[in-house]
């Protein structure tokens, strides 16, 4: 038993004996604190980060001598020598600029953003500090090149080069590694399914095709957000937000926006996190009730469509349905519609929560990581139409092993549709749960005839029959109106309902090796990605009615990248990269990407690039099988057109053509083999009545879109200014977008099918009589499709320390439009912004503020809900903040459009007003 005790004190002496400790504080070169710094043992993992007041503690069970790197966003790297046990070791950082700080989404591996090969944005610690924008996500749009689309205050699209929906397809979105893109849309939904902002580490963001390294989504840019270990940063941190939200359509409103992370290292070998979200607002309440299809009518014309009005989508023409009755004018006439305010109530939501577990098994940088999220709550969202995302679900699980030289991972994205509707199909089926189509149409022509035969002119006669055809309609606030909404949002069939289902899930797997630490004569990566989709919709947004629809793509890439020593004044740095992709539904492609930079004196660096890049079409490209109102989208896929059937009634001139049959099921196929480009029959035929107007558009099939993008720029400092500039010419081939089409329900649209014992063709009369339906296809251009741009940004410090910055973005499209009236390239970029920034974070002790005010050119916006002008605009967001030290607190008082000038980023959506917030952060390191 003595011997035994002996053993443990002796163990338990070596093992107190090889602990060693060394502490300090970390400051700038004024002396305050720098909270959240990172102290790492050099060449492991090991290390720890500096609390509130700037101090920290390393425990190791390494002897010294050894050294530590202490490092900050925003100052330059130190690394100083450890030689004893209880060594105090106090470090004063000096400040350094943007060039320094490191990245490593350029070439997945860490490197200067000075010596990157490509244009690349940070966003790091510093600026989500210093940010006046409400969060750091809306922060990023003060970067040079990037453009923040505002769907709803919750839900914002970045695009970076144009070419950019709401449905940002060519853009990705990864948080620490897993693409966050919802499965049923196949884009990001911005934040929704992101971070909370004290877990955020750094946000990078790659403008341009990063095909060769990120595979076929990272087509026009890239989004990166990292997140804080729970081994270098530990505790308790939070945040909340408490302001209004101010607009003249939908008033003062509250606005509550906060967060908590609890991490904590209970070993060298495990640690853990959990963070938690809660945003809760009012939305940007869309009220425009001009024309949507640019005619310039109001609600006094018979054939109005409103822009934010929804039931009027729903139109005849009057003459052909009264059978060509001498009395009836050859008019459309519309149903009267329902403002969107009376079809939501415009909540704003987010609730989202993720935690992780990490276990490094040997105490170094070999990690185990499980890491899951999930996202719930209430947004807008606009599409072909304006869709009310209510109690939607999202989550994400992932396994990942990892440590300096390589990852393998493995994650699933589930998402849930809850209670979401269309908007739009609401306002159309509480129309029809009161009174039938053909009813009110009935109604209509009987009163105008009468009011005609009456007397009346042909004014005074329509607003008559509108009347009289709208007497007993469900008004809003009515129970009558409660009842009818109430089963159209919970009913999935569009003919009846607007509830939208979906169950899509997305398996993702991928794996990266670096071979530095075995050679040195050049960095070589390899790596591969494999993804599933499954998509179900339950008939709802796809064709898979009949079950789930599953299709699967693969993709190898590999890097080398060699630097070389030209001469005592200049170093080159080359890089090549060659990625292969194949979808089982077509051909593979291969992406390279070459690229040489050259930095010239230590302060200046050149670089020029050429990659290439390719995107598959998105799975609503392929299975979209949905009725918009005015016309279906029809995806391209080759089995996809035959699965959307749909019945149709006849007009009585069809119905005798066909033997007598009053209605007809019509699949989709039509749209792809036997159809008019819809330009050719509204401003052709329908004003000349001449046949020879058609024109066929038999769209193709939906193939992959690929780029070729050629890069040049620069990265220095003069005299004390950084200057970081950049320009690019995109030639995109095989450009996906839309065409709308009309397909005829019966004759051939080369017209060589005719009316028996007539030369009247077949198509013909059934455009003439209603008899056709409108499509909007998934197809590629042959086109030339082209963009070239440039950027630049100048910062430097005046005034004794204050910093200010100031970037220009160019951007231009050059495709003929005239030349192709019906494709859609969806562009929706200004040709020209400017960004200024300017602020101080220490103005006096603990006291700091930023100003940040940038302006846009006007341009136009297409996409399937609409197309229309946005004017150009200018905002002004500007916030203070005060730390207090003894409280590890900082609060901030913001505000974003403090001129108070309403402006919006997109045709359809509510003008965005001004936010005031006040914010209080505790411990965020």
């Amino acid at each position: 038993m003595k011997t035994t005790l002996k053993f443990f004190v002796m163990l338990f002496s070596v093992i107190s004996f090889a602990q060693t400790t060394v502490k300090g504080k970390i400051t700038d070169n004024t002396g305050q604190p720098l909270p959240g710094a990172n102290v790492i043992i050099e060449g492991t993992t090991t290390g720890t980060s500096s609390d509130f007041d700037g101090n920290y503690i390393l425990t190791t069970d390494q002897a010294p001598p050894f050294k530590i790197v202490i490092s900050y966003t925003g100052f330059e790297t130190q690394t100083l020598e450890v030689t004893a046990n209880d060594q105090t070791v106090d470090v004063q950082l000096k400040e350094g600029n943007e060039l320094d700080e490191v990245v490593i989404s350029a070439s997945r591996t860490p490197e200067r953003i000075f010596e990157s090969p490509v244009t690349v944005e940070r966003f790091g610690l510093k600026e989500i500090k210093n940010t006046p924008s409400v969060d750091f996500y809306d922060g990023l749009e003060n970067l040079k090149g990037v453009d923040i689309n505002t769907n709803s205050l919750t839900f914002k699209s970045i695009n970076t080069r144009g070419f950019a929906t709401f449905a940002n397809t060519r853009f990705m979105q990864l948080v620490d590694g897993m693409d966050n893109s919802a499965p049923a849309l196949n884009f990001p939904l911005g934040n929704l399914l992101g971070m909370t902002e004290t877990d955020v580490n750094s946000v990078e963001l790659l403008p341009g095709a990063a095909s060769a390294l990120y595979g076929a989504n990272a087509f026009n840019g890239i989004l990166f957000m990292r997140s804080k270990s729970p081994f270098d940063n530990q505790g308790i941190s939070g945040y909340i937000k408490r302001g209004v939200t101010s607009q003249e359509a939908a008033g003062d409103n509250d606005y509550t926006d906060l967060g908590i992370r609890m991490a904590y290292k209970f070993s060298d070998k495990f640690a853990a996190k959990v963070n938690f979200g809660y945003l809760k607002g009012t939305d940007w309440a869309a009220t425009s009730v001009e024309d949507k299809l640019n005619r310039g009518l109001t609600r006094a014309d018979t054939d109005y469509d409103g822009i934010n009005v929804y039931g009027d989508e729903v139109s005849t023409n009057i003459f052909t349905a009264s059978g060509n009755l001498p009395l009836v004018p050859d008019v459309e006439v519309s149903r009267t519609g329902y403002d969107e305010r009376d079809l939501t109530n415009y909540n704003a939501e987010s609730i989202k929560a993720d935690w992780g577990l990490y276990f490094r098994p040997w105490g170094d940088d070999f990690e185990i990581q499980y890491v899951g999220k999930v996202g719930s709550g209430n947004t807008i969202y606009q599409g072909a139409n304006r869709y009310n995302i209510k109690n939607f679900f999202l989550q994400q699980h992932k396994i990942e092993i990892r440590n300096d030289n390589f990852f393998v991972r493995g994650y699933v994205t589930e998402d849930k549709a809850g209670d979401s509707y269309d908007m739009v199909f609401t306002g159309i089926n509480i129309n029809r749960a009161w009174k039938s189509d053909t009813q009110w149409f009935g109604d209509y022509i009987n009163n105008y005839v009468l009011a005609t035969l009456g007397g009346a002119t042909d004014t005074q006669a329509h607003s008559a029959a509108r009347q009289a055809a709208d007497t007993g309609r469900f008004l809003p606030g009515t129970p009558e109106f409660q009842n009818a909404f109430d089963a159209s949002i919970n009913d999935p069939d569009l003919t009846t309902g607007s509830k939208f289902q979906d169950n899509s899930k997305i398996y993702h797997a991928d794996a990266n090796y670096n071979f530095s630490h075995l050679w040195d004569v050049a960095e070589v990566q390899v790596g591969a990605s494999y993804r599933r989709y499954r998509l179900n919709s339950f008939g709802t947004i796809y064709t898979d009615t009949d079950g789930p629809i599953n299709y699967s793509e693969v993709g190898v890439y590999t890097q080398i990248q060699k630097s070389l020593e030209l001469s005592d004044n200049v170093e080159m740095k080359l890089t090549g990269s060659l990625r292969y992709d194949k979808s089982e539904l077509f051909d593979g492609f291969f992406s390279p990407r070459l690229s040489a930079g050259f930095t010239v004196n230590e302060n200046h660096n050149f670089r020029a690039s050429f990659q290439t890049g390719f995107r598959n079409p998105t799975t609503q490209d392929l299975y979209i099988g949905l009725d918009v109102g005015r016309a279906i989208l029809i995806g391209g896929a080759a089995d996809n057109p035959a699965r959307d059937i749909r019945n149709y009634g006849l007009s009585p001139t069809g119905s005798a053509l066909l033997g007598g049959q009053t209605s007809i099921d019509f699949d989709g196929t039509g749209a792809y083999n036997n159809s008019f480009f819809a330009s050719s029959v509204v401003d052709g035929f329908a004003v000349t009545g001449n046949p020879a107007d058609l024109e066929i558009a038999n769209s193709n099939l939906a193939q992959p879109e690929q780029v070729s993008s050629f890069e040049v720029g620069y990265r220095g400092k003069v005299k004390g200014f950084v200057i970081d500039a950049s320009a690019y010419y995109n030639a995109y081939k095989d450009f996906l977008a839309n065409e709308t089409v009309i397909a005829p329900f019966y004759g051939d649209v080369q017209l060589t099918q005719n009316i028996p014992g007539t030369s009247t063709p077949l198509a013909v009369a059934a455009i003439a009589n209603g008899d056709f339906e409108a499509y909007q296809t998934y197809t590629n251009s042959d086109a030339d499709v082209n963009s070239y741009g440039a950027a630049i940004q100048v910062s430097t410090k005046i005034f004794d320390g204050f910093d200010i910055s100031a970037n220009y973005t160019y951007a231009k499209l050059d495709f003929d439009v005239n030349a192709n009236p019906d494709f859609r390239t969806n562009f929706n970029t200004p040709e020209h912004k400017v960004k200024v920034n300017f602020g101080k974070t220490e103005l006096f002790k603990n006291f700091g503020f930023n100003v940040a005010w940038r302006w846009s050119d006007n341009y136009f916006w297409e996409a399937s809900f609409g197309d229309g002008e946005i004017p150009a605009f200018n905002v002004l967001d500007a916030q203070i903040n005060y730390r207090i030290p003894s409280l590890k607190s900082t609060f901030k008082l913001g505000a974003t459009n403090l001129l108070q000038d309403e402006y919006f980023t997109a045709f359809g959506t509510g003008f965005i007003g001004s936010q005031y917030y006040l914010s209080w952060t505790i411990n965020n390191l």
